[in-house]
């Protein structure tokens, strides 16, 4: 007879184990302790098996019979519900050790091991930090768009559209590591490249006239400032590098005898290594330069300590002091300028000028290429560059 609540409440424990059928194989063992346990009783493969099922009352009556329904359909598509029941518990056993932060920290020590740069890793890192808040817990199998959505609200709120879109894009970074480890099996975070806020592209302030600029370099060559900081604002303008890769060079890095900056490619955006060519000017300021730095490490160290660089606000604080606004010029610029003048000038090949900027070209042949046969024309490039400063810096009306 099946079994009911009144007479499962009603059953007390023996000095040995009771059972009380349900039908089907399903039964209540009642343990000389008092416990009521579910125990489904079935053959698979030739053999008697006993499956646990939970204990009374936490599984009532109507769920032992749900997880008996479940069984028997298992057995009839020819599987074990004992081994069902094991693989489920190991995949949720997987699933609460493989959280989104785990996961996120795996990604992270992966992007550290294959030499990204400290900025880089920081940024990820700081990102990340607002994603663990809301998903750090959460299984990343189980994680969807709309929970990804949450943080991404929270940063978009305060206006920071820029900040969101590459928290989404880094979200995203750490759910294909999660793929290709095997433990997520999609990126959520393909279906939310419309949801968010675009971001106002401003670019970068730059003098692109000649006659503007050469006012700017003027002002330059003659800044009164600190003999480090106008140095700096020289080699921008005369080899346009990114300007962290100038504030943080060291004199390690230059040859100047041979007229060649190697910038290594822990600190080149695009993780390679990367020659500059030395027009003779340069080479004059680096080596006034290195009297008063050549004692240590970098080549423009701060004021504050001689083991850390010069900051990029320094350089625009004297652009704003000789009278730029932030708008007309900024330490970034001298690259737009450079690019713009030199590809008007029409002498020297885009590639080339690519090149000397170490921008990605088309493909690993191409930016292989760059680096080789473009060498002798980047020479010659940086040498006509250095004239024209010259030249602008003085115009003949």
């Amino acid at each position: 007879m099946p079994l009911t609540d009144t007479q499962i409440k009603g059953l007390r424990p023996a000095s040995s184990p009771v059972k009380r059928s349900d039908g089907g194989g399903l039964h209540l063992f009642v343990s000389p302790a008092g416990g009521k346990l579910w125990r489904l009783s079935y053959r698979y493969d030739g053999k008697q098996k006993t499956l646990a099922l939970g204990a009374y009352p936490a599984v009532s009556l109507a769920d032992a019979r749900l997880k008996r329904a479940d069984a028997k359909k298992l057995l009839e598509s020819g599987i074990d519900p004992a081994q069902q029941a094991k693989v489920e518990k190991t995949n949720k056993l997987i699933a609460s050790t493989n959280t989104f932060a785990a996961i996120a920290d795996e990604f992270l020590a992966k992007t550290e091991r294959e030499g990204k740069a400290a900025a880089t890793l920081t940024k990820k890192r700081w990102l990340l930090g607002m994603a663990k808040a809301e998903l750090g817990r959460r299984p990343i199998s189980e994680i969807n768009a709309a929970e990804i959505l949450v943080p991404l609200r929270k940063v978009e709120a305060q206006g920071n559209y820029e900040t969101a879109r590459r928290l989404r894009a880094v979200i995203g970074q750490v759910f294909r590591y999660a793929i290709a480890t095997a433990r997520a099996e999609n990126d959520p975070t393909f279906g939310l490249k419309g949801a968010l806020t675009a971001p106002t592209v401003t670019h970068r302030a730059a003098l692109t006239e000649k006659k503007a600029f050469g006012g700017l370099l003027r002002a330059i060559w003659g800044y009164e400032g600190k003999p480090e900081t106008r140095a700096a604002l020289q080699l921008m303008a005369l080899l346009y590098p990114r300007p962290g890769e100038l504030r943080q060079a060291e004199w390690n890095e230059f040859d100047l005898d041979g007229g060649v900056w190697t910038i290594p490619v822990t600190r080149t955006k695009m993780r390679r290594e990367h020659r500059k060519p030395l027009p003779a000017p340069a080479v004059d300021i680096l080596g006034d330069l290195h009297k008063l730095t050549g004692y240590g490490r970098l080549i423009l160290p701060s004021i504050q300590s001689p083991l850390r660089p010069m900051s990029e606000n320094t350089l625009n604080a004297a652009l704003r002091r000789m009278g730029f606004t932030s708008a007309e010029a900024t330490a970034h610029g001298f690259r737009a300028t450079a690019s713009t003048l030199l590809n008007e000038s029409g002498k020297w090949l885009p590639d080339a000028i690519e090149a000397e900027l170490a921008h990605v070209g088309a493909d690993e042949v191409r930016r292989a290429y760059h680096r080789a046969a473009y060498w002798d024309e980047r020479m010659k490039m940086a040498a006509w560059w250095a004239d024209n400063i010259e030249a602008m810096r003085h115009p003949i009306d």
